[in-house]
């Protein structure tokens, strides 16, 4: 092998292809889905441990991301399923005559 004929080796060698993470995002920033490809629409450039992580709690606010923190209540609520309770007292359970029927309901905010 010549020296020409290594220089043109090396020269041929392909171009390293630069690796980037995207999250594409919807017009009202909830996230569509995290990749590393070049997709069309809306996105921005995340870290590796972002992308690794590729959390579905996460919002795009004027191009910046922002992590969601939920607030997770729960309560009673009388309905027509669920503990049979005294109609007067909640904490009173029955198994026969008149009762409220009393379930538990999760609320979840942002």
């Amino acid at each position: 092998m010549t020296f020409e004929e290594f220089v043109k080796i090396w020269q041929d060698v392909p171009k390293e292809i630069p690796v980037f993470y995207r999250l594409y995002y919807n017009d009202d920033g909830t996230p569509k889905q995290y990749s590393m490809e070049d997709l069309p629409g809306n996105y921005i450039d995340i870290d590796k441990e972002t992308f690794n992580k590729s959390s579905p709690h996460v919002r795009v606010v004027n191009g910046k991301l922002v992590t969601i923190t939920w607030k997770t209540t729960q309560k009673i609520i009388p309905g027509d399923a669920g503990v049979r309770c005294h109609p007067e007292d909640v904490s009173v359970v029955v198994e026969s005559g008149p009762a409220t029927m009393w379930s538990k309901r999760l609320y979840e905010q942002s």
